[in-house]
């Protein structure tokens, strides 16, 4: 059976996150109907199963259909029976049968946004975590510095993740600041449940001046979950790209559309 990759968008506002639900849209089951109306029942597998309220600019996922159609026709196919959700194929290329889009994941990379100013958000409602009280973004970043390489992070983890070990290794966790919004990029090979909204909401403790940079490193070691910050809402987290080794080989067809190329209990937020 051909298989092909698909790198999406979505407005998670309104769905019940990527994994279909019993009840609530989800994406899984938006794309799931659209290639049904298309060619028929397909399963989507998805690289990582985003919570409700989270956006994706740059999700991938991998469907196998029971015979060759051109990426392009796939891709203006599915834009056109997904309407009217806020949901978009970006690109589509064939791939061969040891790609999947969930375990041949090298890296995931979010983006959370912070919008720190007294005057709430119009243009990005939804999009946004608005923190109207001033927030020291080198402290921020200070902190977020304990958190990087190979830990135990029983402290950021939901207590209902259902991940096998708390161990993780955090690649990457910036804090910078673009005028009124504070911008956290977290890259991970993968994550556990609430990982980085659980990080995000205890920097933003830094920030406000209620806990101190190696406040952060102590909660870390205590392994605690009961000891770490409060979960950020999800509004402000975007899962921006899905890496791959080796997805040029892989490929046997050149990508239509302009995606990114490209979280198993791995790789959720």
């Amino acid at each position: 059976m051909p298989r092909y990759k698909l790198t999406l968008e979505y407005a998670g506002t309104g769905l019940v996150g990527w994994q279909r639900q019993p009840t609530g849209n989800s994406v899984q089951e938006i794309l799931e109907t659209a290639f049904e109306r298309f060619v028929g029942p397909v399963f989507v597998q998805g690289a990582g199963r985003t919570d409700a309220g989270v956006h994706a600019s740059g999700q991938a996922a991998h469907v196998d259909l029971d015979r060759e159609i051109a990426p392009h026709e796939i891709m203006g196919a599915l834009n056109f029976h997904v309407r009217p959700h806020a949901v978009s194929v970006l690109a589509v290329e064939a791939v061969d049968d040891t790609f999947h889009a969930r375990l041949s994941a090298t890296r995931r990379s979010y983006l959370y946004r912070v919008m720190n100013r007294r005057a709430p958000p119009a243009l990005d409602r939804d999009r946004v975590w608005h923190v109207a009280a001033a927030l020291d973004t080198p402290a921020m970043a200070e902190a977020a510095r304990h958190l990087l390489g190979h830990h135990d992070f029983t402290t950021f983890r939901a207590r209902f993740c259902q991940a096998r070990s708390p161990l993780k290794t955090l690649d990457r966790l910036d804090v910078t600041r673009e005028g009124d919004e504070v911008r956290i990029v977290a890259e991970a090979r993968s994550f556990l449940y609430h990982q980085v909204r659980n990080m995000v909401g205890t920097l933003r403790l830094v920030g406000a001046g209620q806990w101190r940079p190696g406040d952060v490193a102590a909660a870390l070691a205590a392994r605690d979950r009961a000891v770490g910050g409060p979960t950020a809402p999800p509004e402000g987290l975007c899962l921006t790209a899905v890496s791959y080794a080796g997805s040029e080989e892989r490929a046997r067809r050149d990508p239509v559309g302009d995606g990114a190329d490209g979280e198993a209990e791995e790789g959720v937020e």
